[in-house]
């Protein structure tokens, strides 16, 4: 470990063990879905703990807030990956990363909206972003 800020994140340390997950997951999936979903799902499942990371580094809120958003963004686009690989039958142990992707949202969004509060209330002209 090399004692960066968001290692002590539960977020990050849910989104990596989900990451894995995934990759153990994709590793059972037929050969013709190497370059298919099973690459969607692994880059998707990479990018929630690396957004969290290049956010945690960042030196303002707003933009630690605007990373924790893009890595909601890849966590829904997970689910929903992980959905579509359920009904085509892949093969694989669904239950475990669909319970990693519930509780990396549930610590997301806490996390979302507790760094929507430490900015305070926005103006009209105001963007979150910005």
């Amino acid at each position: 470990m090399l004692g960066r800020r968001h290692h002590d994140l539960l977020v990050w340390q849910e989104a990596m063990k989900l990451a894995k997950a995934i990759y153990a997951l994709t590793s059972g999936f037929p050969a013709e879905e190497r370059f298919g979903l099973s690459s969607q799902m692994r880059r998707a499942a990479v990018s929630i703990p690396s957004n969290i990371a290049e956010g945690a580094a960042r030196g303002s809120k707003k933009e630690f807030l605007h990373f924790l958003t893009i890595s909601r963004g890849s966590l829904s686009e997970l689910d929903t990956q992980l959905t579509l690989a359920s009904t085509l039958g892949f093969p694989g142990q669904y239950a475990q990363s669909a319970g990693h992707i519930q509780q990396t949202f549930r610590l997301l969004g806490g996390l979302i909206n507790a760094t929507r509060a430490e900015l305070g209330p926005l103006t009209p002209n105001s963007s979150p972003l910005t």
